[in-house]
């Protein structure tokens, strides 16, 4: 029986394992099908994380992590989690592999995906002058022109942080109307710097090896329009990873709200005793590697609390 079953190896869940051995518990493991590292190893440059005061990739910031939190005694199984299960006072889980194994306590930190828009060149500059994050990425177009692609609260939220670092915004939307609050939307129509590319959709990025240097839009005429810029936001929606949680009866082990991120308290305490959430895939996350950390160190200390409550 493991004490703590960690299910994700970013840096919420390596994280977590650092902190739930380091305060005592024997069996732990971290299930990863990859390499440990998350999604910021795909990041080509990092400049906002405390104490690296030089711009590294991500893969450079992640290197470390692996070895210093299995220092204190925390395993990595390179598997993949199909499902977690409650089990009275345990959780079992079952593996791809048609192994199962059990667990006082366990913490999610599976994450999430953003959605792709799907045009061409979205892949080929990825993390090139394609980018899902602005808080990451944004301060690299200082005083530059940007795109940024959506019509939701996050696309037009970021629109407007945006426009406090960039000489100027483009916010493309495929309809005439915004599906974000009221508010951020008087924001947006107000804000000088922030010119609005309506019934548009990006047909197109194309640059060179040094990166990203236009789009090709498309209006609902089918009129194309060629948009040179260093950079596109992308903010289309995210996928939580969630299907860990997932019952065979479709229902979720916890309650998850209508997006399908874990609803967790303060403590990443989930509505099932013994079952915590950190990262990416839990309500409200903010989508830093610091605050995954956080939320991982935090879940750690509540699961700790829990397994030596039920060891008494």
């Amino acid at each position: 029986m493991l004490d703590l079953a960690i299910i994700g190896g970013g840096p919420a869940g390596l994280t977590a394992g650092l902190y739930a051995t380091r305060g005592g518990l024997k069996n732990v493991v971290m299930y990863e099908k990859g390499m440990p590292g998350g999604q910021i190893t795909q990041s080509s440059e990092v400049e906002n994380y405390p104490g690296i005061e030089r711009v590294v990739t991500g893969m450079e910031l992640m290197e470390p992590w692996p070895k210093q939190c299995m220092r204190f005694g925390l395993k990595h199984e390179m598997a993949e989690v199909e499902r977690v299960l409650k089990e009275d006072n345990h959780f079992k889980i079952i593996l791809n592999d048609g192994r199962e194994e059990k667990a006082l306590s366990v913490i999610v930190c599976t994450g999430s995906t953003p959605k792709k828009a799907g045009f061409k060149g979205e892949d080929e500059f990825f993390g090139r002058g394609v980018s899902t994050c602005a808080t990451c990425d944004g301060f690299f177009y200082k005083d530059k022109e940007v795109a940024v692609l959506g019509g939701g609260d996050t696309a037009l939220e970021e629109a407007l942080y945006l426009a406090n670092i960039c000489k100027k915004v483009y916010l493309i939307h495929r309809r005439d109307k915004f599906r974000a609050a009221p508010s951020t939307v008087l924001r947006v129509k107000n804000n000088d710097k922030i010119e609005l590319i309506l019934n548009t959709t990006v047909k197109e990025a194309y640059g060179s090896n040094m990166g990203l240097e236009g789009l090709i839009l498309v209006d609902k005429e089918n009129k194309e329009r060629d948009l040179k810029v260093p950079g596109i936001f992308v903010f289309v929606g995210m996928d939580v990873n969630n299907k860990v949680l997932k019952q065979e009866d479709g229902s979720f082990l916890c309650e998850v709200n209508q997006n399908g991120q874990v609803v967790v308290d303060l403590r990443m305490r989930t509505n099932i005793d013994g079952l915590f959430a950190a990262g990416d895939i839990r309500i409200e996350a903010p989508r830093q590697v610091v605050c995954a950390a956080g939320d991982g160190a935090t879940a750690a200390l509540s699961a700790l609390s829990y397994v030596e409550s039920l060891k008494g």
